[in-house]
């Protein structure tokens, strides 16, 4: 869904070149997310983006329960006993206990209910159980190993947010309050496309000067990591009227558009006169490296974004801006990009761009155990190997010189294909 903006225009001077974060900005502000939801429930709905809140008709936990294997006592009752005390019921987990006499202990175990009368709970560890009693310590903290009721969650709390996206904690955490449905936002459907006779699928024999479409590939995987429904156009020919079949499929059946190769201005990228035909495109560039060219634009309402078609470049473009952009679309809520960590350079970096640059990079223990990037030796974005080697991305600062030992940036490929 295209939105309405006064964010800065690509053909405008001072955004004719975007930083990372006006790139962001830029195709976030264009997009609405998607309105349309579902009610699933909890074991289907992983990985989905919650649409309306969790609110919670239950104190949790329920009751003040043991949160250790003991004896359940009243505090006051060990100096007036010497800590001797007859053990005087047992209760387990699932099991509800009789109000606790005056000078007598109950055998409890963990998430079991303390009985009335009991305010505290005394860890077996430390006890000496003899024949139905136990010697307990006298400097037992009054009140230890209680879990009080309410103290994880109160009624009427919200403990999920409309706009999550949803983990395994958030599920476990719907049904700790007995929410065994959820209503979410569909999934995002993004329709693939891939232009150039020169692509062949794995499989198939390649043909003179063709390659595989491993960008298919990379896309595929980053869209399933992201928890979008794929809408798969296929190898487009090198010819307007498919390109221009292709993108009218594309805007019909998904709600966003991604394409690698094609969106320059050759005579053989046909993406930009059909999206023309069709609808609009912005063509752009990006102050990064690699990844510098961008194309965003939109058909009968449904956004494109054209990514490079060198492979790292691809890959670098999809997650720093695809990412984001999708995020915006699912109707996440807070910062759609992440936050990168702070590690130690594991290595020297004597000739910077003039660039934001992201360099292929994994984190190794160095010989005195410290935690620090290295990076892959080539800085070539036709080396998908790179990518397939690390771990993350550091991100380089224009300008900056770097000798081993400096702090940087290291953005993990955890949290960005996450």
């Amino acid at each position: 869904m295209i939105a309405q903006s006064n964010t800065c225009a690509p053909d405008s001077p001072r955004c004719k070149t975007l930083t990372k974060a006006q790139a962001i900005a830029f195709l976030t502000a264009r997009v609405a997310r998607i309105t349309d939801t579902e009610t699933l429930a909890l074991d289907a709905a992983l990985g989905h983006v919650l649409a309306e809140p969790v609110i919670s008709a239950i104190d949790v936990p329920g009751w003040d329960n043991s949160a250790m294997d003991g004896y359940a006592i009243r505090h006051a009752d060990l100096a007036a006993h010497a800590g001797q005390l007859p053990v005087a019921q047992r209760i387990a987990a699932g099991a509800v206990g009789t109000p606790l006499a005056s000078g007598t202990a109950a055998r409890i175990f963990t998430g079991a209910p303390v009985p009335e009368g009991a305010d505290t709970v005394v860890v077996q560890e430390v006890c000496e159980a003899s024949a139905g009693a136990v010697r307990i310590p006298l400097d037992v903290k009054a009140g230890a190993n209680v879990r009080r009721v309410g103290e994880d969650i109160r009624a009427g709390a919200e403990v999920i947010a409309a706009g999550t996206l949803l983990t395994p904690a958030h599920l476990g955490l719907a049904a700790s309050v007995g929410v065994a449905q959820l209503v979410v936002r569909r999934r995002l459907r993004v329709a693939l496309l891939s232009s150039g006779d020169e692509l062949a699928l794995p499989g198939q024999p390649l043909g003179a000067g063709q390659i595989y479409n491993s960008n298919r590939f990379v896309l595929l995987g980053l869209l399933q990591g992201w928890g979008c429904e794929v809408v798969d156009l296929g190898i487009v020919a090198d010819d307007l009227e498919s390109t221009v079949a292709a993108l009218a499929r594309g805007a019909r059946e998904a709600d966003l558009m991604i394409a690698s190769g094609g969106v320059s201005v050759g005579e053989e990228d046909h993406i930009k006169p059909a999206v023309e035909r069709l609808g609009r495109l912005e063509l752009h560039q990006v102050n990064i490296r690699p990844g510098k060219p961008l194309a965003f634009g939109e058909v009968a309402g449904t956004p494109l974004l054209g990514c490079p078609g060198n492979p790292v470049s691809l890959f670098v473009t999809a997650v720093l801006f695809a990412r984001p952009l999708i995020r915006t679309l699912q109707g996440v809520a807070g910062e759609v990009d992440i936050r990168p960590l702070s590690v130690r350079a594991g290595f020297d970096w004597p000739r910077p761009d003039k660039r934001l640059e992201f360099q292929r990079a994994r984190l190794e223990r160095s010989a005195d155990g410290e935690l620090e990037a290295v990076v892959y030796p080539s800085r070539s974005s036709a080396v998908l190997s790179s990518v397939a080697w690390a771990d993350g991305l550091v991100q380089l600062q224009p300008g900056r010189v770097i000798e081993r030992g400096d702090w940087v940036e290291f953005l993990p490929f955890c949290e960005l294909m996450g």
